[in-house]
């Protein structure tokens, strides 16, 4: 860890405490994901958006055209490059530091957790003037990282290969492991409006987080979007 003056931070299950000023957190495969992550969600929703609402017509004859197909072929490759980087990151919780690790699961099990929790509603909903430094994701984050973001990223990516492996045909490999999915949604036109209302899970969550994120940079007094940047959470003292 990169460190400079003191100040009083918890961990995002509140069980140890750290003097810090500046903490060195996301490390450099952490940041390449999250930016190539958010570049691969945009760029999947907006073809998204045209593979589900067509264009009503484009000018000139049909055969000179294959706008379509160019938009169904930067989604399929947008989804390959978002499913590369999910696994790269799923071993990076393995061998990165501990906050590599924390969108992956929830400490239930801990009353501390919890508590510390319910601080973080009460912050988010303006009923405590008074936010917690974290090193990481607090635990209102992870818990929200966890179930709104991780689960349906990896529900995407299952039924998105799934949705291809219909045109790639059964002797392909996506229909090797992924074919499995039509055994629970036979009928491919839900799979087709589970995958859609999953795009909006996934674009709301990015919206609150931009938020969040905004907020906390101005109203905790602790650095948020320029650690995802520079990899260090920086910890201000409290003008009360």
């Amino acid at each position: 860890m990169t460190v400079h003056e003191s100040l009083t931070a918890s961990d995002s299950h509140g069980e140890t405490a750290v003097e810090r000023q500046s903490v060195y957190v996301y490390e450099a495969p952490v940041r390449i994901w999250h930016w190539v992550n958010a570049f691969a969600i945009f760029t999947l929703a907006l073809t998204g958006y045209f593979i589900g609402s067509p264009l009503p017509a484009v000018p000139g004859e049909a055969s000179a055209n294959f706008l379509m197909g160019y938009i169904r072929f930067t989604h399929f490759a947008a989804g390959q490059v978002l499913a590369v980087f999910l696994l790269l990151r799923i071993y990076w919780a393995f061998v990165g530091n501990v906050h590599a690790r924390q969108i992956f699961y929830v400490p239930f099990w801990k009353g501390q957790y919890w508590k510390e929790w319910w601080h973080e509603v009460k912050w988010y909903t303006f009923l405590t003037s008074k936010p917690k430094k974290y090193v990481g994701h607090n635990p209102l984050a992870q818990f929200t990282m966890f179930l709104v973001f991780t689960l349906p990223l990896v529900f995407m990516v299952v039924t998105g290969f799934a949705l291809y492996s219909e045109g790639a045909g059964r002797d392909s490999w996506e229909y090797a492991l992924f074919g499995w999915v039509f055994s629970i949604f036979p009928n491919s036109q839900d799979l087709h409006t589970w995958h859609h209302l999953g795009m909006w899970v996934i674009l709301l969550f990015v919206m609150v987080h931009i938020y969040v994120a905004v907020r906390e940079d101005i109203m905790s007094r602790q650095s948020i979007i320029s650690s995802m940047i520079s990899g260090e959470r920086m910890f201000k003292d409290r003008e009360d």
